[in-house]
């Protein structure tokens, strides 16, 4: 790769920590009541509780937090899934869209609820404007609150003495909607439109091609059904194609909220490769910043919020220690090109692909931040795309998965991401406690045998659904027919698959046909419980720490803000991901890149 594209990688990475501080000061004076914004727009937020009847000033426990929590979130995928169903007899709808089918609508509605925005359709051929933006829309708000709220909670629990309560739900819901979400996405909706994000109520417009072309149909008989030659093969005839449909929609609001609530997912088909989405280097610049300002400014929010804002630089610290070294790596095996290519094309085993590998990029943002968008999206429980991830190298390919089957803690969804970090960082206080004989410490509270059980299922479901997902689709033949590619890259790309819906990231490999009913109905249950059962331990280990007094350092308290601690908590995080996935990933990219060096 060249020098300009690590100097883009430089830059990305600069900008992104000089934002850290400002935006992680104002979000923890907004959930601390104490931002401005809280006292400009209190009529607002008062109007709101007394509309839904909540009592701000009601405390809850973890248990009646973690169920406020799963009804809230169920009731929006009962609305989505109705939404879908029934879109066909709703507004705002021109291009008279069908209804989806009843697996497509049940994976959809689970996707967008738990933050994961995997999408088995294309949007503009599959989605009203309405469903867009009533249903897919608002969930990106809400699912990324429900994030940050269930983090929130998590703080409080470091942060109370002999409390039985973790705060109120719907408080922290509304706070995190109506003073972070909701601002910045329409701040950054407004940024984006002005650089060519589509944004508009208009039907899809027709319009003639300079060059038509002929393309190849397949010839269709009165059943529906094709039909064939005498050798089995489907019959084709020439059709001249004069006309192409511009599709239309208001995405720019969507592209905003999708990228700052770390949802992911596409108003097009295409993503954030398609013109409409992503038109400009600085809308790509914007878009991929978004990904991971609110994860990472939360890290200086919590280290503000326990009063000792060097442990959040240290959580920060840990997730760069991670995910620089990864990035790098990816670039590299983009910017080197197909080990296979020279052979196959060159017959020169000695050269590369110039410019690197350039298959399933587009041009105008080429291999440095396409290799940028992958790192940040899978490091992020993001999932969105600008490069196609099933056209990278083998390594480049692995990188990205294997991020997110650590578990996304490296930056993560807004809120779940850093949840998922403190988790480690407790197994890895424990770690340290077991190995000099002391009862493990973390900012004053004891972990104990409580905090440990849930902390273990935190960090065993995700790989547990991710592996046992991949086996049974690999073991039926519904599973199996969807590949396109056989081999170590059709395993990659079934393993990428219940990756991003245990973890909850939405980017796929490709080339899987996971649209059908098995993996529309296998996926949405993996999605659904692999975000849940997370979330509820992690509220339960903030119900126990509450409950607990503060206990004071000591002489044997391990120090939670060194170097040696930050180095102590990524190693726990790779090694826990090595362990759960290496011998899955053998399987996959590793045997499919010793391959191409066959060759």
């Amino acid at each position: 790769m060249s020098a300009s594209g690590w100097l883009q990688l430089a830059i990305y990475l600069i900008v992104l920590l000089l934002l850290v501080k400002p935006l992680g000061l104002y979000m923890a004076a907004v959930f601390d009541g104490t931002s401005a914004a809280t006292r400009c727009f209190a009529p607002i937020e008062r109007a709101l509780y007394r509309l839904c009847r909540v009592d701000p000033a009601a405390s809850m426990s973890w248990q009646q937090y973690a169920l406020s929590m799963l009804a809230f979130n169920a009731l929006g995928a009962l609305a989505l899934y109705a939404l879908q169903r029934w879109q066909a007899q709703l507004p705002w709808n021109p291009q008279q869209m069908s209804a989806l089918t009843a697996d497509s609508a049940f994976n959809t509605a689970v996707s967008f609820v738990t933050n994961t925005n995997w999408q088995g359709y294309g949007g503009e051929s599959t989605m009203s404007y309405l469903t867009q933006m009533l249903g897919l829309s608002v969930q990106n708000f809400l699912s990324a609150a429900t994030g940050i709220a269930v983090l929130v909670a998590l703080i409080r629990g470091f942060t109370r003495r002999q409390s039985q309560h973790i705060g109120n739900f719907w408080v922290d819901v509304t706070r995190s909607t109506l003073y972070l979400l909701l601002p910045l996405s329409l701040l950054l909706a407004v940024v984006l439109a002005g650089q060519g994000v589509v944004q508009s109520f208009k039907p899809y417009q027709s319009v003639a091609l300079v060059n038509p072309i002929m393309v190849d149909e397949p010839v269709i008989d009165a059943a529906g059904l094709p039909v064939m030659d005498a050798q089995g093969h489907a019959q084709t005839h020439a059709v001249r194609v004069d006309t192409q449909t511009i599709p239309a929609g208001p995405a720019a609001s969507q592209v905003a909220i999708k990228q700052l609530g770390t949802n992911g997912g596409g108003f097009f088909n295409a993503n954030s490769a398609h013109p409409f989405e992503n038109p400009t280097p600085l809308s790509n610049f914007l878009e991929l910043l978004a990904i991971l300002l609110i994860p990472a400014a939360l890290c200086y929010s919590f280290g503000r919020m326990v009063g000792d804002t060097r442990q959040g630089w240290a959580l920060l610290a840990a997730m760069l220690v991670l995910w620089v070294p990864l990035l790098g790596l990816t670039a590299w095996a983009e910017g080197r090109g197909n080990p296979a290519y020279p052979a196959a094309i060159a017959q020169d085993s000695s050269s590369l692909q110039s410019g690197g590998n350039m298959e399933g990029k587009e041009t105008r943002f080429g291999v440095a931040s396409s290799a940028l968008w992958a790192a940040a999206t899978t490091a992020a429980s993001n999932g969105s795309v600008n490069a196609m991830h099933d056209s990278f190298t083998p390594i480049g390919g692995l990188i990205p998965m294997w991020l997110i089957q650590l578990g996304e803690v490296i930056f993560g969804g807004v809120g779940a991401g850093l949840y998922g970090m403190l988790v480690f960082a407790i197994i890895a206080v424990f770690i340290a406690g077991l190995m000099v004989g002391r009862t493990p410490e973390y900012l004053g509270k004891k972990l104990e045998s409580f905090e440990m059980k849930m902390a273990s299922l935190v960090i065993l479901i995700p790989p547990f659904f991710s592996l046992v997902g991949t086996a049974i689709a690999v073991s039926v033949v519904a599973g199996r027919a969807a590949i396109a590619n056989p081999g170590a890259h059709g395993f990659s790309e079934i393993l990428y698959a219940f990756s991003s819906a245990s973890n909850n990231n939405g980017s796929a490999f490709a080339g899987l046909s996971a649209n059908t009913p098995f993996y529309n109905t296998l996926l949405g249950i993996v999605m659904w419980v692999s975000r849940y059962w997370l979330i509820v331990p992690v509220l339960a280990i903030a119900g126990s720490l509450a409950a607990k007094k503060h206990v004071p350092a000591g002489a044997g308290t391990l120090p939670t803000h060194t170097p040696l601690f930050v180095l102590l908590l990524a190693a726990t995080v790779l090694i826990v991901g090595a362990l759960a996935f290496f011998p899955a990933l053998a399987l996959g990219p590793i045997v499919e890149e010793l391959q191409f060096r066959a060759h």
